[in-house]
């Protein structure tokens, strides 16, 4: 039974390395406990308190005023160095004003616009530059003396503002430090002079200024004074409580109070912190929680128009979040919770999601190039009325939509059904010398060989200009290494068997013929893609019509009847214009004579006669356009496509013949001749 310990007051309690899983500590005071490598599974901290005790705060002020003071002290040295400017009688004490009046002003300028490192690095230089321009040794160690003052200053006046800042104690604090130490150090050298001890205090209290802005800067999150944040933050933790090394798997910060607590090296899959208080003041570590952008997304749930380019969100919980608009672009997503949330229009360009829980999200109008989704993905209930497949540009705004009607949407159920891919496949790569009739046998026998695989062509891809990949889908328990070794045994020896010898295997078995049409019209493409009964389209505008699904190697397409098809063939051959010249015939006149040729061949097949009918018609639609880049390269796939149906035909068929001389004029008229 899990832990109770809701509105208790845990101050200070030791939970080191215990097993916490689910406990509840919603409104409890947890403020300086230990949770330090323990399992927190599930535990409940809504509403609880962190942060440090009284004690641990009290010691956090006096070191700011320490700190504050001492700073006070320092910039007042600086200030009477500079005041050395107006010592008539010295030379040598003029420039060494000089070269604190030049560092101090190198560090003013560069420290509030580019932040405090970068300052130091400038008040550096300004060492330099003062030191070259001296006119005697002795003067450059008055000049290193203030540039010394100035760089003590700079890091004092970083943690003692940051730490005001961070300890809530106000920039008072800073102020009043600095202006003490001021009045201590005028004092000392009253005797020395009215203008030394007026430098003195207007140092002091232009370096208190100075540290009260970096500090409310650095607190706001400005990523120039990050250095002194993380310095204060890392100070102000120091006693706070430590969830140092646990595990917060699940675990509910929901509108908890974080302040002055470690998160360092904490496992935070799907921890929610929706409307936690003082997030930003946590010490993160290189947990998801260092991003001010993230923070602020997990603590209001709005990410609309936010661009998150190449975060590390592993394990980030979104639940409901408003993510519209918003760039995922490189980040990883993997073991999130996006449950409900709205991904409308989100641009999940190669986006990490192993493990993702999409279900119940909103993904209408979102960009899915190349994201990487797996077997684990969760996309139960996600509602999506369409897609893009590519990012948007100026050109062409609506890339690759899916549905490809843009007055179709996908039904309820439908886009997990459309997006799933298919995992548990054998993958068979052939990277030289690939040779068609070779792999349509060796497949044929694997799959008669081993009917318990279930093997099923489910995808043929071209890559580079002589390699395929072959993908079967397979039995869960299918041994695919021991299928693969199998295969590409008897596929090398099938390869070295000369032409005559494979047509004796082959003989007149349709299904591979079939299959071999199908590797030879892959190899021939820029890229070829065929996946069950569904006509697939590869996202370089290569389409392939009509291809049939593989199980073993039997195609098992339904085919509609003969005479409606070739209607509707004839339908878009009659809306294609007649030839100007009789004696020079066109698209359509080619065309018919092809048509008519399929339709009373005696030696093709009934499917086959569909197939090729169905490869006439999408001629023809493409001849309206016949130049159009992409109605060539639609055509050359029909004709390629019809090649391979037409092969295994004996040679003095009729429609081989006819083939032979049309189609070569065919592809001519579409500028591929």
């Amino acid at each position: 039974m899990a832990l109770d310990f809701s509105g208790q007051n845990l101050r200070g309690r030791n939970f080191k390395e215990q097993d916490l899983a689910g406990a509840k500590f919603s409104y409890a005071d947890i403020r300086g406990a230990n949770f330090t490598k323990a399992n927190l599974t599930g535990a409940n901290f809504s509403h609880a308190k962190a942060g440090l005790q009284r004690r641990w705060t009290i010691g956090l002020v006096i070191i700011s005023f320490l700190l504050s003071g001492l700073s006070g002290f320092l910039w007042a040295i600086n200030g009477s160095l500079v005041s050395l400017i107006f010592d008539t009688s010295s030379l040598k004490e003029q420039i060494s004003g000089w070269a604190a009046l030049i560092v101090l002003i190198a560090f003013f300028f560069v420290t509030t616009r580019q932040g405090i490192a970068t300052g130091l690095g400038a008040g550096a230089l300004a060492v330099a530059l003062a030191g070259a321009f001296t006119v005697a040794g002795t003067l450059a160690v008055d000049g290193a003396l203030a540039v010394a003052g100035a760089l003590a200053v700079a890091g004092a006046l970083a943690v003692a503002g940051a730490l005001t800042g961070v300890g809530a104690v106000a920039g008072a604090v800073a102020v009043a430090g600095a202006l003490a130490g001021a009045v201590a150090l005028s004092g000392a050298i009253a005797g020395a002079g009215a203008v030394a001890g007026a430098g003195a205090v207007a140092g002091a209290g232009a370096g208190a200024f100075l540290s009260i802005y970096i500090s409310w800067r650095a607190i706001k999150g400005d990523q120039k004074h990050s250095l002194v944040r993380n310095i204060a933050i890392a100070f102000a933790a120091t006693g706070g409580t430590s969830f140092r090394g646990a595990n917060l798997t699940n675990a509910d910060f929901t509108q908890a109070t974080l302040k002055s607590t470690d998160l360092r090296n904490t496992i935070l899959i799907c921890s929610r912190w929706h409307q936690a208080k003082m997030l930003d003041r946590v010490r993160p570590g290189s947990t998801y929680l260092q991003n001010s952008q993230v923070r602020q997304l997990l603590v209001t749930g709005q990410g609309q128009d936010k661009n998150f380019y190449r975060e590390n969100l592993r394990g980030i919980n979104l639940q409901s979040a408003n993510l519209a608009d918003a760039s995922f672009i490189g980040v990883d997503l993997s073991e999130a919770n996006l449950q409900d949330a709205d991904l409308s229009r989100a641009k999940l360009k190669q986006t990490q999601l192993d493990g993702t829980d999409f279900t119940g999200a909103t993904l209408t109008g979102a960009y899915i190039e190349d994201w990487g989704i797996t077997n684990t993905t969760k996309l139960h209930g996600v509602r999506c009325e369409y897609v893009f497949m590519r990012l948007p540009t100026k050109e062409d705004p609506d890339p690759l939509r899916k549905p490809d009607n843009k007055q179709e949407v996908f039904a309820d159920g439908d886009f997990a059904d459309f997006i799933k891919p298919i995992f548990d496949t054998l993958d068979l790569y052939h990277n030289q010398g690939v040779d068609p009739r070779a792999v349509a046998i060796a497949f044929k026998n694997l799959a008669e060989n081993h009917p318990e695989a279930e093997l099923e062509i489910v995808a043929m891809e071209k890559r580079g200009d002589d390699k395929i990949l072959l993908r079967a889908k397979t039995a869960a328990l299918s041994d695919k290494s021991q299928l693969s070794a199998e295969y590409f045994d008897d596929y090398n020896q099938l390869k070295a068997l000369s032409q005559s010898q494979q047509l004796l295997l082959v003989e007149k078995d349709k299904r591979i013929i079939s299959l071999e049409n199908m590797v030879d019209t892959a190899l021939k493409q820029p890229k070829f893609y065929t996946q069950g009964n569904t006509n697939m389209s590869d996202i370089s505008g290569i389409n392939i019509e009509g291809s049939s699904n593989v199980s073993g190697i039997a195609g098992n397409n339904s085919i509609a009847n003969l005479g409606t098809i070739s209607g509707n063939v004839s339908i878009a051959l009659n809306q294609l214009p007649d030839a100007t010249d009789a004696e020079k015939p066109g698209i359509k006149e080619l065309l018919s004579q092809l048509q008519d040729a399929i339709i009373q061949s005696t030696y093709l097949p009934e499917e086959e006669k569909a197939e090729a009918l169905e490869q006439v018609k999408t001629l023809a639609e493409a001849g309206k356009n016949p130049q159009e880049s992409t109605k060539q390269k639609t055509a050359k796939t029909a004709i390629t496509m019809l090649k391979g149906i037409f092969t295994g035909l004996p040679a003095f068929a009729s429609l081989v013949e006819a083939s032979n001389k049309l189609l070569p004029a065919i592809a001519k008229l579409f500028g591929l001749g």
